[in-house]
C-alpha cells in the first residue's frame, strides 16, 4: 500500500504558542494572571479584546491550561507554567477537553444556544479542577443569549470560569464588561513580528530576504495570525524562499525603490518622469490607490526624519530610504510635507470617485508638483507685509478693543468720558461686561451718541434692565448720568452688522491682490475664516489697507 505524505500544517497553527512565554507583546497580561494565580485571587470571568489574530483565542486555552494542570505527578496546583504534558493540559490543547466548553458566538449567537451551554453549568466539572466556557467573538451574541448569560455570570459556582473573547469590545453589554476583568491584547509592533518570522523561518530551515519580511510586517498590521498566513503564501510563490519582489507581486504592492524615485521627482516637478514611472508601475500591476498611500508613508517618514533626525537610523528604514531622507530632509521644509500629505489625503477619496484611477491619480500628482513650488500661507503673509497693496482706502473701525489700540482708550479713560461709541464697547470688553456687550453690539441700534446724550432703538428680545444697566456703566465710568433716549421697534444697522460688513470688505481686499489670489485659486475650497487688525500706529486717515493683510487663517474643506 502506498505511503501517503503527512497532512501540511499552515504556520499559524503550527508556531502557535503553547505556553505563555510564546505570547508576543502581552507582558501585562501574563504577570496579572502569574500574580493572581500566585495569591489564589482568581476571577471568575475574563474578557479579552484586540485585533483579528493576536491571540485572544489561544490566550484563553492557555488560562484554560493554566487553571486545570495538574501536574506530572497529577497533584499540581493552577500554575503559569502548566507542564502540558498531563492529561486535562493534552486534552485542553487538542480541543477535547470534556470540561471546557467553547462556544462561537459568530455562528451560534441566539437564547437557545447560550441556553444549551449554560445546562450543565451547576454540575461540577468531570476530570478537571474548573469548568471553563470559553466564547468567542462574545460581541455577536443576541439580547436574549446576553440575558441568559448575564445571571449565570451574577452568581457563578465555584468551580466555573469564564473566559470571553471579542474584536468589538464596545458591543459587549456594560452588563458584562462590569463583571469581567478585561485585558485588551496589544497590537504586535513591526519589530515583534519581523522577529517572529525570523524565528519561524529558522525553525523551518527556509531563507528570507530581510526587506521581504519588513513588507509582510507592514501588511499583517499587528496580526500575527496574518503575517504567518503571508509567510506562508510567499514561500509557496518564492518556491521555498521569501523574495521580495514575490511579495510584493502577492501583496500588490508598488516597486518601493520606484515610488522612491517618484517622490524625488514629485517634489523637484518633474513631471515627465513622474507620469512615465506611474505608467511603467501601474503596467507592472501595482494599483494607483497603492501608489498613492506609499507616496503618504514616504511623507511621513521624512516629515519624522525631519523633526527626529534619529528616526533614520531604524533598523526597519532601508538604505534607499534612508539616502531619500537624508537627501531631502535639508531640502524641504515641515509646511511643503504638511500641503503634500494634505493634498495626498485629499486625493484618496478622489480616487474612489474617478471612473478611471490611473488618470485620477496623474491629476492628482499633477496639482501636488505644481504646488510644491507655491509659497506657503506664511511667506504669503511675510510677502504681503512688505508689499503695500495697491488700492488705498481707510477702512472705518467700528470697535477697536483695548488690546489693539490702548492708547486711544487709555484718553478716553482719563477724560472720564466716552467720546464715541467705539469708547464704550472698549470699556465693556475691558471690565468684562460681556452680556451687556453682546446686546449692545446686536440688539440695539444707535441713533445718536455723544458726551452726555445718547439715542437708541431696542429689539423686542433686548432685556428690560438693558437701559438700566447701562446708565450704571455710565455713571462707573464717568461719574455722571446720561440722557438716555429709547424706543422699542425694528432695527436699524447695528454696531455688529457694521462689524460683518467691514470683515467681508477686508476679506474682498486682500483677495484682489495677486499673491492671495494665486493660492485662494491653486487651493480650491480655501477662505478666508478671520481678518485682525493690529495696534494703530498712525491716526485712522492715514491707514491704508497694509494693516488687513497682517493676519489671516485658510480652512480647507
Amino acid at each position: 500500500m502506498q505511503e501517503t505524505k503527512d497532512q501540511y500544517v499552515v504556520l499559524a497553527r503550527k508556531y502557535r504558542p503553547q505556553v505563555f512565554e510564546d505570547l508576543l507583546g502581552q507582558d501585562a497580561l501574563v504577570q496579572t494572571l502569574k500574580n493572581a494565580i500566585e495569591n489564589n485571587r482568581l476571577h471568575h470571568a475574563y474578557i479579552l479584546t484586540g485585533i483579528r489574530g493576536v491571540g485572544k483565542t489561544t490566550t484563553a486555552r492557555l488560562i484554560a491550561r493554566a487553571l486545570n494542570c495538574t501536574g506530572l505527578d497529577g497533584k499540581g496546583e493552577p500554575t503559569i507554567h502548566p507542564c502540558g504534558v498531563c492529561e486535562n493540559c493534552k486534552a485542553i490543547a487538542a480541543g477535547r477537553h470534556i470540561d471546557v466548553l467553547e462556544l462561537d458566538a459568530a455562528s451560534r449567537t441566539g437564547v437557545d444556544d447560550m441556553r444549551e451551554l449554560l445546562a450543565g453549568v451547576q454540575y461540577k466539572p468531570t476530570n478537571a479542577r474548573y469548568k471553563v466556557y470559553i466564547i468567542d467573538e462574545v460581541h455577536m451574541l443576541s439580547k436574549g443569549a446576553f440575558n441568559a448569560l448575564l445571571k449565570t455570570l451574577e452568581e457563578p459556582p465555584a468551580h466555573v470560569k469564564f473566559i470571553f473573547a471579542t474584536t468589538e469590545i464596545r458591543k459587549v453589554p456594560v452588563t458584562i464588561l462590569s463583571r469581567c476583568q478585561r485585558f485588551d491584547l496589544e497590537r504586535l509592533t513591526i519589530e515583534t513580528l519581523v522577529e517572529l518570522f525570523k524565528k519561524v523561518l529558522t525553525s523551518e530551515k527556509i531563507e528570507a530576504e530581510e526587506e521581504a519580511l519588513q513588507i509582510v510586517a507592514k501588511a499583517a498590521d499587528g496580526s500575527a495570525r496574518d503575517g504567518l498566513s503571508m509567510l506562508d503564501q510567499a514561500i509557496v510563490l518564492g518556491n521555498g524562499k521569501v523574495k521580495v519582489d514575490t511579495v510584493s507581486e502577492m501583496i500588490g504592492l508598488a516597486d518601493r525603490t520606484k515610488t522612491l524615485s517618484l517622490f524625488e521627482d514629485l517634489v523637484s516637478g518633474n513631471m515627465e518622469k513622474v507620469l512615465e514611472n506611474v505608467r511603467a508601475q501601474y503596467v507592472s500591476g501595482a494599483s494607483p490607490e497603492i501608489i498613492l498611500k506609499d507616496l503618504i508613508d514616504i511623507t511621513h517618514m521624512l516629515a519624522k526624519a525631519k523633526i527626529v533626525p534619529s528616526s533614520m537610523g531604524s533598523a526597519l528604514m532601508s538604505e534607499n530610504e534612508r539616502t531619500l531622507s537624508q537627501k531631502l530632509a535639508q531640502n524641504i521644509s515641515i509646511a511643503v510635507l504638511s500641503k503634500m500629505w494634505q493634498m495626498m489625503i485629499k486625493g484618496l477619496s478622489e480616487l474612489n470617485n474617478a471612473p478611471l484611477a490611473r488618470d485620477a491619480l496623474e491629476m492628482i500628482l499633477i496639482r501636488i508638483a505644481y504646488s510644491s513650488n507655491l509659497p506657503t500661507p506664511s511667506e504669503i503673509l511675510e510677502e504681503l507685509k512688505k508689499k503695500p497693496l495697491n488700492e488705498p482706502a481707510a477702512l472705518r473701525q467700528v470697535a477697536i478693543s483695548p488690546k489693539e489700540d490702548k492708547r486711544e482708550v487709555e484718553v478716553s479713560q482719563n477724560n472720564g468720558k466716552f467720546q464715541k461709541i467705539e469708547d464704550l464697547t472698549a470699556y465693556l470688553e475691558e471690565h468684562k461686561k460681556l452680556m451687556l456687550l453682546y446686546a449692545l453690539k446686536n440688539d440695539v441700534s444707535i441713533e445718536h451718541f455723544e458726551s452726555g446724550i445718547m439715542s437708541i432703538t431696542i429689539s423686542e428680545k433686548t432685556a428690560p434692565d438693558f437701559v438700566g444697566n447701562l446708565q450704571k456703566v455710565f455713571e462707573e465710568a464717568t461719574g455722571s448720568k446720561w440722557n438716555i433716549e429709547e424706543k422699542r421697534g425694528t432695527l436699524g444697522i447695528t454696531i455688529a452688522d457694521q462689524e460683518k460688513s467691514e470683515a467681508e470688505e477686508d476679506k474682498r481686499k486682500i483677495s484682489q491682490y495677486p499673491l492671495v489670489r494665486a493660492i485662494l485659486e491653486e487651493f480650491k475650497g480655501a477662505k478666508f475664516e478671520t481678518v485682525i487688525r493690529t495696534a494703530q500706529t498712525q491716526s485712522s486717515e492715514e491707514n491704508t489697507d497694509q494693516e488687513l493683510i497682517n493676519n489671516f487663517d485658510e480652512e480647507y474643506d
